[in-house]
């Protein structure tokens, strides 16, 4: 990611710098996905979906995603979907870095001797350990959650708690406790896996898969500019919300700060305070990121030529609009246009 940006918008074009742009990152962690008969496919893709989001937002990939199947080669969801694994469980490595049991509503929570091994192995490895809807019955049954807390499916609470009763059964739609993630159904896999990255991949990231994948979170009206986390943050003062506003709906005829100030009915230095407090950058800093935003979008999105796109931004001029463009996106924009036309 270009080091130009410095507000929350650094997130929304995380995803779209050029090839080349980012230093080569350690090899990928590699998370495993058991996939038990039965199991809730719209749970496995939530989380698949995050690890997949998030190797987008670098050249080199972050996460390796790996598929087994626990009864063969291809493994029929709860929606009766067959899905064709990488490997069986018995030729699993045994040096995940992340195994993650996928359960179901209808998958059958009992014991599995040859499960069971390649979960302590993996354990004994230092792999983190977790499962999707009822999937952290099997880690619980290796003895591998004593101690930990853990979500699970509201229907799967009163056996767990009877059948393990070393283990903290939360009410909670996910747990991410130290090396045991787990999730209770197919909403909160995303939130989960979120979480894990994380731990893993930092804060920035996460917020750049939110951009992505929770872009219609926040009702249909809303603007297709803003950060989700701005849009949905109660904490947010309600003059920098219409600030905000103001400068969404003045792109192209960018307002002074002094009008800004003016319209929101607090002074300059206190609109200043608040930008840096919540955005991470000042009133025309942030402006200015969010005009070359949009000018990215309208370039990855639309024919319209440069110099249409410098004045529909705000920029008196082509020259300086590519110019600041080439500072933030490391490339001038018609060199990016032929990068991103793959997008």
């Amino acid at each position: 990611m270009p080091s130009a940006f410095e507000s929350v918008l650094k997130n929304k074009n995380m995803a779209y710098r050029p090839l080349g742009s980012a230093p080569a990152s350690q090899a990928p962690i590699r998370v495993a996905f058991v996939l038990m008969d039965n199991f809730s496919m719209m749970s496995f893709t939530g989380a698949v979906d995050a690890l997949v989001t998030a190797n987008l937002m670098s050249d080199m990939p972050l996460y390796e995603v790996l598929t087994v199947g626990v009864s063969g080669a291809q493994v029929t969801s709860d929606l009766g979907i067959v899905i064709s694994t990488d490997i069986e469980l018995a030729q699993m490595p045994e040096n995940q870095d992340v195994l993650i049991v996928a359960g179901g509503f209808r998958v059958k929570l009992q014991g599995h001797p040859l499960l069971r091994r390649k979960l302590r192995a993996n354990a004994t490895s230092g792999a983190i350990l977790g499962g999707l809807w009822n999937g952290v019955f099997f880690v619980a049954d290796a003895h591998l959650l004593d101690g930990f807390e853990c979500a699970v499916h509201p229907e799967s609470r009163a056996m767990m708690t009877e059948m393990f009763p070393h283990v903290k059964v939360s009410s909670r739609a996910y747990v991410v406790d130290r090396e045991r993630v787990s999730c209770a159904g197919a909403n909160s896999s995303l939130r989960m896996m979120l979480q894990l990255i994380s731990k893993t991949g930092g804060q920035a990231l996460v917020g750049a898969i939110e951009e992505i994948l929770r872009c219609d979170e926040s009702g249909d009206d809303a603007s297709d500019l803003p950060p989700v986390f701005v849009e949905t943050d109660p904490t947010l003062p309600e003059s920098l919300k219409l600030a905000l506003e103001l400068m969404w709906q003045n792109v192209e005829e960018p307002l002074t700060i002094d009008e800004l100030a003016a319209c929101v009915k607090i002074s300059k230095r206190q609109l200043e305070r608040r930008f840096c407090s919540f955005l991470g950058a000042t009133p025309t800093r942030y402006y200015l990121e969010l005009r070359l935003t949009r000018a990215r979008q309208l370039i990855q999105q639309t024919n319209r030529s440069v110099t249409e796109i410098a004045v529909a931004t705000g920029f008196v001029s082509s020259p300086h609009f590519q110019r600041r463009f080439r500072d933030f996106f490391g490339v001038p924009p018609g060199s990016y246009r032929s990068t991103f036309a793959r997008k």
